[in-house]
């Protein structure tokens, strides 16, 4: 794959106006998402994403489309990526991302994404695999999640700021897919298109005294009377359905250079 050695000096407004490009250019403005540790830590080449001749990122980016999706792996064969990413246009002419994965390598792997036949949960959304859900929520996991984290995400926000800023937007928009992510968001500055008065209800019903602090009855694994004391522990029990219905609906945005001091659940721990 030809990769040209720095991305155009303007860059089009929309992933499809990228993904229109030549590829030399699409893919120089892609590798600008990578964060710069990543190529020592891994030991990728910058220039041509791969390892003694071997391709480590893919970019999915076809001609005409809305969309692009970034694989990192440490390894060719590696089973899940390092970094995941999956961005879209929005009829409105928004950046939106869709989905952010980052994985340890290192660290345990459980099989959350399957359930007990083998089929995928699609990440808990349509099927569970209740024995792996209990193990990685005891090895401190949130929902969703395969391996443990790489602990990047404050260092990625500038970097994708940038990618944004250099597309002459002043601002993109996240789908938090799970009650942990939504926090996370708050934390780096992020604020709510749609889904905060839900979350400052949730907050509420989460204190001793609400609806959801009295469901917290020890009626499965994910529902121990402690849960709502953190983030963790809420956001496993709304995973299992404590809400009466799945956590959707949820729109975040982030203006660039700007953080919008949100914080629905004060003084959390995680």
């Amino acid at each position: 794959m030809e990769i040209a050695p720095a991305p155009p000096d303007v860059w089009p407004r929309s992933i499809r106006g990228i993904n229109n490009l030549p590829e030399p250019e699409k893919y120089a403005i892609y590798r600008t998402l990578i964060i710069p540790w990543v190529y020592e830590r891994f030991a990728i080449d910058p220039e041509t994403l791969t390892r003694d001749g071997q391709p480590l990122v893919t970019i999915n980016c076809p001609t005409n489309s809305r969309a692009m999706e970034m694989s990192i792996r440490h390894e060719v064969q590696a089973e899940d990526p390092v970094m995941y990413i999956n961005m879209v246009d929005t009829f409105n002419h928004q950046l939106m991302v869709l989905l952010v994965v980052v994985n340890d390598p290192e660290s345990p792997r459980f099989a959350i994404d399957r359930d007990l036949n083998g089929q995928p949960t699609y990440l808990g959304t349509r099927g569970r695999n209740i024995p792996a859900e209990i193990a990685a929520m005891q090895a401190g996991l949130a929902p969703g999640q395969i391996r443990a984290g790489l602990r990047v995400f404050r260092a990625a926000v500038p970097v994708f700021e940038q990618f944004v800023s250099n597309m002459g937007h002043d601002m993109f928009l996240i789908e938090p897919l799970a009650y942990h992510n939504a926090i996370t968001f708050e934390r780096y500055g992020f604020n709510y298109l749609y889904g905060r008065r839900e979350m400052e209800w949730i907050h509420q019903e989460f204190l001793p005294g609400g609806e959801l602090h009295r469901k917290l009855d020890n009626s499965t694994p994910f529902r121990h009377p402690d849960a709502w004391q953190t983030v963790r522990g809420r956001s496993w029990a709304i995973h299992d359905g404590i809400l009466g219905h799945p956590f959707t609906g949820f729109q975040m945005y982030k203006r660039i250079g700007v953080h919008a001091g949100v914080n629905t659940f004060p003084d959390a721990r995680w």
